[in-house]
């Protein structure tokens, strides 16, 4: 199947939109035609532009108000679509979208429908040109794709045929079921676009709230499994009204548009197996087995004091890198890489961004699948020089440009830490100072909410993860949203909190390391207040919480007094769900905004302790207030 966009998807001018449209991947467009009459080329520049660029013209829309209407308008519609031919021919597109008749002094009926559009078949087959219907959600008459199907059944010309639009389906939950009796032959063209689940007018709806197949709530896979059963294959398009799309890099939409598409249609690929699809052949999505380490860029200084927090936190300095300055602290199953490392991909983000997490290492079936998949998806290879003896990891580029590594038992990838480090064996004792942390529980990377979706796709088109509902975290400079993406099992926890402005602590986090990054690690334990009190005697200061915040928790939960008490000696934050309890307790800020968090999960709690975070950014800001915040 070939891929395609609409031009109204993407900001920016023509030119600008096919360059990056075709830098994504994409086959073809379609060609919106504002897009055309805001550029000062005449059609058949246009048409070469396009052409130059490696794309063909899938598609061009829309005209508007043609069906079912009173005469004298029916002949001056008729006159206006044969000047939209006269204008397609020049740019060389021979397939026009059609939309159902939204004009209020539009006439009912079917047969006229049909009549109207077999009498346009025949001018359209004199130009060499299809002519394509679609039922608008919002239509008159016509808004729903039987009664569009139905129409284009009784014109019964070879020139006209249906399009299908998930948007204009899903919007008004009709059955996709009904799209598999419809002959292949006769669906001339396949619009895709997801949306949240809102309650609203559908047209503002359609217009402001579109994003991409997998971005959104609707059953988009659904709806195209259906399409894929009649035997089409023809092009599937992305028809996406969004307004926070028009404000982005139009490079960046485009690359998630196409990595939408390719990810569909892997997925109907897989659920559909007796259809035969034209489409790459991918591995399976990933799955992670863990965190196997997080790697921190630093300076000298920046080495220091996160060495110090580190032996706070119980971990211990494990192992040197045999050939880079990187020192290996490890703690349970959890391995933490430092690098000051001058000569490296690590240094050049240290130097642009600060101290923080630069790398991501996870722990996968597959390494080298791992890394096809995500290169099949459009994510960027990663790659540096490599000394003697030494693994070549696999890697791509990941959210701010840091560097994701992929490590597996199968290979000799499952050695990285002998191979590639001289590990100190005395430090594998036991040693009182550890404080009982075992594993990662989640990673919280901040960003600015305009790359939410994106990096949501990226992670759940790659790795066998789901999202969950977004939640708000209050702060009292602005709301961050905050997506979860996790595996089933709980290996992988990834929090994505997008910053709306550079007030909130999330948005001043971006603003200091220019560009998102990694906030905040946690880490799991299974007695919390065994760790706090390992915590305080190896000098470690916890992030104080306002006893406010207890007095409202014993209200809440109606917890003893004795409990309550030591969750507030501790600044230990609690919450509790069906499932079970959760606690949680903060490290102050490190860098530029950086910080830890430890947490306990009792039964199957399976939140994030979300009721906590507002509060947990009011204590941020005064310690903030009250130390400042290191700089680099």
């Amino acid at each position: 199947m070939k891929t395609s966009i609409a031009t109204g998807s993407i900001s920016g001018e023509l030119p600008e939109k096919l360059a990056a449209i075709a830098a994504a991947g994409f086959d073809g467009i379609e060609i919106f035609e504002n897009d055309f009459l805001t550029f000062d080329g005449s059609p058949k520049e246009v048409g070469n532009m396009i052409r130059d660029h490696g794309l063909e013209i899938s598609l061009f829309q829309p005209f508007r108000d043609f069906e079912g209407m009173p005469e004298p308008q029916r002949a001056q519609t008729f006159d206006r679509i044969e000047r939209k031919f006269d204008l397609m021919q020049e740019l060389g597109a021979d397939l026009i979208l059609i939309c159902s008749n939204a004009s209020p002094i539009s006439l009912g009926g079917i047969d006229r429908a049909a009549l109207d559009f077999a009498e346009l078949g025949e001018r359209a087959a004199k130009r060499g040109i299809r002519v394509g219907y679609e039922a608008l959600a919002w239509g008159k008459h016509v808004h729903d794709h039987r009664d569009a199907w139905e129409i284009v059944r009784r014109a019964d010309h070879p020139n006209i045929g249906l399009i299908l639009d998930s948007f204009h389906t899903l919007a008004r939950k009709i059955e996709v079921e009904s799209i598999r009796s419809i002959p292949a032959d006769k669906i001339f063209f396949v619009q895709l676009a997801d949306a949240p689940l809102i309650d609203m007018d559908l047209l503002y709806w359609s217009r402001h709230y579109r994003n991409m197949p997998g971005q959104g709530d609707l059953p988009v896979t659904q709806f195209m499994q259906s399409i894929a059963a009649t035997g089409y294959d023809g092009t599937l398009s992305l028809e996406i009204f969004n307004d926070q799309f028009r404000g982005a890099s139009p490079h960046s939409i485009s690359v998630d548009g196409h990595r939408s598409l390719v990810y569909l249609m892997d997925q109907v690929k897989r659920l559909e197996k007796n259809i035969i699809m034209e489409t790459p052949e991918l591995p399976d999505r990933v799955t992670v087995n863990g965190i196997e380490f997080v790697e921190f860029s630093a300076g000298k200084s920046e080495e220091e004091q996160l060495s110090t927090l580190l032996t706070q936190l119980g971990f211990k300095s494990a192992g040197k890198h045999k050939s880079k300055d990187v020192t290996l602290w490890r703690q349970g199953n959890i391995n933490i890489l430092i690098n000051t490392e001058t000569d490296s991909f690590a240094h050049s983000s240290y130097l642009v961004h600060g101290a923080g997490v630069c790398d991501i290492g996870l722990s996968v079936d597959n390494a080298k699948r791992t890394g096809k998949r995500a290169r099949a998806l459009g994510a960027k290879t990663f790659t540096q020089p490599v000394g003697s003896g030494e693994l070549d990891i696999p890697a791509i580029r990941g959210v701010g440009g840091s560097i994701m590594h992929f490590i597996d038992k199968e290979t000799d990838l499952a050695n990285i830490w002998n191979v590639d480090f001289d590990e100190n064996k005395a430090e594998k004792s036991n040693d009182t100072s550890t404080v009982g942390l075992c594993d990662f529980d989640h990673l919280a990377q901040t960003m600015d909410y305009d790359e939410l979706l994106t990096w949501q796709l990226f992670y759940n088109s790659i790795f066998k993860t789901q999202k969950r509902p977004v939640v708000d975290v209050i702060d009292s400079a602005g709301v961050v949203r905050s997506q979860a993406i996790e595996n089933e099992n709980g290996s992988l926890r990834l929090t994505l909190n997008g910053a709306e402005n550079s007030r909130t602590l999330a948005g001043r986090f971006i603003s200091d390391r220019m560009g998102s990054a990694v906030q905040h690690i946690a880490f799991t334990t299974n007695d919390i207040f065994k760790t706090a009190a390992q915590l305080k005697s190896n000098g470690f200061e916890s992030l104080v919480i306002s006893p406010n915040y207890y007095a409202d928790l014993q209200a809440r939960f109606n917890l003893e007094s004795d409990f309550l008490n030591q969750l507030k000696d501790n600044n230990i934050l609690y919450d509790k769900d069906e499932g079970g309890e959760f606690f949680q307790l903060y490290s102050p800020t490190f860098g530029e905004g950086f910080f830890f968090e430890i947490v306990e999960r009792k039964s199957k709690y399976t939140g994030y302790g979300a009721p906590n975070a507002q509060f947990r950014v009011a204590a941020q800001r005064r310690h903030v207030r009250v130390k400042g915040m290191p700089k680099k």
